[in-house]
């Protein structure tokens, strides 16, 4: 009973005690909960346009991140290195969808996901065999000092990529929602055969939403890679967005934001409140438990749609 009035409750005693504190740990976990979901957002456009899970989306944060910061290593100014990397990730679009996907139309879903399993280790292979595999420290302007609001601390920086991220995720949302590119995806991910049968273009919205993956790549390793350094880590990092797939649902855009700002704001408040009663280093698997409870509960995801199968 001792053991679990000090797991339960002496959290909830701290959180009580510093209210404000608290507030300032859960604003920061939300700020990092939009750039998690920014790179869950990347996963979501693409399963919807192909219906295959791209396992690729780490290693293209990664391969962008490497990208630029070695241009900027160059002597590139910030501005045209944003602009070289961005021509790369397009490139790398169009790559994928010659070599990789046309073959494979109309193949099953698992054929598809080894195939992004591929182009995991090619993008994490040459990304290092072209600027090396040394940690870059990458500067892009943005303030670290923390600013006070109502005597909460924020991040400055945690702040700046927010809104950022936010305003790209927002941007993206209501384009692949409203916008008849965004019915063409739909379409796709329902029927390839079909979508052809119709006049939309499969190779034309396979090249767009791979392309729009690599500018969420891009983004996302540009500030992951200026708050941790650009290490081979900014893959795995981008694997948290997995976990809040999970929570919202593999096919909802709305559901890849709400799933981040909760992984985000849980694990950080489990860290600091529930870390020393449980052993530390909480962080770095609260979201994948919170995912594993969250399937039994609800496997399609709090906004995914229900699968029923005629058996």
């Amino acid at each position: 009973m001792e053991v679990l009035d000090l797991v339960l409750f002496e959290p909830v005693r701290g959180i009580l005690d510093a209210p404000l504190f608290f507030v300032e740990v859960l604003i920061g976990g939300l700020m990092s909960g939009v750039m998690y979901a920014l790179v869950a957002l990347g996963f979501v456009l693409i399963f919807k346009a192909s219906g295959v899970f791209n396992f690729a989306q780490g290693s293209m944060v990664l391969f962008a991140a490497l990208f630029f910061v070695g241009f900027m290593d160059a002597g590139v100014p910030m501005w045209l290195a944003f602009l070289l990397t961005l021509a790369v990730m397009v490139v790398l679009a169009f790559a994928v969808e010659r070599m990789v996907l046309r073959p494979l139309v109309n193949q099953p879903a698992i054929t598809l996901f080894m195939a992004t399993i591929g182009i995991t280790f090619f993008l994490d292979g040459l990304g290092q065999a072209i600027w090396g595999s040394d940690v870059r420290r990458l500067d892009v302007g943005i303030p670290e000092d923390p600013i006070i609001v109502a005597d909460i601390f924020i991040n400055q920086f945690d702040l700046f990529a927010a809104v950022i991220c936010g305003t790209l995720v927002a941007v993206l949302a209501l384009f692949f929602q409203y916008t008849p590119t965004g019915r063409a995806l739909r379409a796709v991910a329902d029927d390839h055969q079909a979508a052809m049968s119709v006049g939309i273009p499969l190779s034309t919205v396979w090249t767009i939403v791979w392309v729009v993956a690599g500018i969420v790549g891009l983004v996302a390793g540009i500030m992951w890679g200026a708050k941790l350094g650009v290490q081979f880590n900014l893959s795995l990092i981008a694997l948290k967005a997995l976990p809040a797939l999970i929570l919202g649902g593999l096919t909802s855009v709305p559901g890849a934001i709400v799933g981040g700002l909760v992984i985000g704001a849980g694990e950080k408040v489990a860290e600091v409140f529930w870390g020393e009663v449980l052993g530390g280093a909480i962080e770095d698997w609260f979201a994948y438990v919170l995912a594993m409870v969250f399937l039994l509960i609800r496997p399609e995801g709090l906004f995914g749609e229900k699968i029923i199968e005629r058996v």
